[in-house]
């Protein structure tokens, strides 16, 4: 750890009066920040605090496991998720594409959707995995309520379209049930990403989608859990990784010499709202794409092709 990363870890760890300073220090933050207009958020001066802010949040706030999700949470991931599969799939032979931390389904179906409609002969073989048999549960029913959704306290469906809620679901009785043609050529596994039987039970995977899940895990944790996962993934296939912490996401992807795929890269960056609208004072929050950065191209890319 940097001599600034001691100081940050004692700063969160001081306590005066059985109280926390810094806490209530981001407390504080958390109130003006929202309050600032988005055009002052972007100026440079202020976004270098909030980039210090963000570096506080991280050493202080208590992460917790959280399954929260929408379906079609970020289109440009999709789009090139389409993309990348029907290129892996020319010759005919099985696509095989795992979404690890899959939590309710919303994003396992939104793939499956986004290539199925496009594409509906493409030979796809879909792996979900969590480590919670609830939702693993909850995803292979794929009964979603209409408003909020009791199991990941998200209102999942309100990105979805007039159409795509037409052609994906049928609608009764207050909930929306995946249509039976859309839960083919899934398979629900209940497992721990970071199990290195993983990769044995699945085989090796030409896409693998691994979104939203590390940043809830201290950073010693997602890095070992990270590269675990990078095991499924076949040589030359592809890893999503996006909603990780980007100093861990960045120092695996160098050590294992993964290659960042630079197609729609900001846009992938920027395509999930709420992990931007989440920086810089909650620890899941996503910083802006920075292109003066001289390492911009490892930092920001959230998709990889695997050696």
């Amino acid at each position: 750890m940097s001599r600034g990363g001691h100081f940050l870890e004692r700063a969160a760890r001081a306590r005066v009066f059985g109280g926390t300073p810094m806490g209530r220090y981001l407390r504080i933050n958390e109130a003006v920040w929202a309050r600032l207009p988005p055009k002052i958020r972007t100026l440079r001066p202020v976004e270098s605090y909030g980039r210090l802010l963000h570096a506080l949040v991280l050493a202080h706030g208590r992460r917790e496991m959280f399954h929260g999700t929408f379906f079609f949470r970020n289109r440009p991931e999709l789009e090139l998720i389409c993309r990348l599969a029907v290129q892996r799939g020319t010759t005919g032979e099985q696509v095989k594409l795992a979404v690890v931390g899959c939590s309710n389904g919303a994003e396992v179906y939104s793939i499956g959707w986004t290539i199925r409609s496009a594409h509906p002969s493409l030979n796809l073989l879909v792996n979900a995995v969590d480590i919670s048999p609830e939702v693993i549960q909850s995803a292979r029913d794929g009964v979603y309520p209409l408003g909020v959704d009791r199991l990941v306290r998200e209102a999942v469906l309100a990105r979805v379209t007039p159409e795509e809620m037409d052609r994906m679901f049928e609608v009764a009785g207050g909930v929306a049930r995946i249509r039976p043609w859309l839960k083919e050529g899934i398979a629900w596994h209940q497992a721990d990403a970071a199990d290195p039987r993983l990769a044995v039970s699945l085989g090796l995977q030409d896409i693998v989608i691994a979104n939203r899940l590390l940043c809830h895990l201290e950073p010693a944790v997602a890095d070992r859990v990270l590269r675990a996962i990078a095991r499924l993934v076949a040589p030359g296939g592809y890893l999503f990784v996006s909603g990780v912490d980007l100093d861990v996401r960045m120092a695996v992807a160098e050590s294992l010499r993964w290659s960042p795929v630079l197609e729609s890269m900001r846009e992938l960056h920027e395509g999930d709202i709420s992990l931007r609208l989440g920086w810089p004072t909650k620890y899941w929050g996503l910083e802006p794409f920075d292109a003066k950065r001289s390492d911009w191209q490892r930092r920001y890319a959230s998709v990889f092709q695997v050696a």
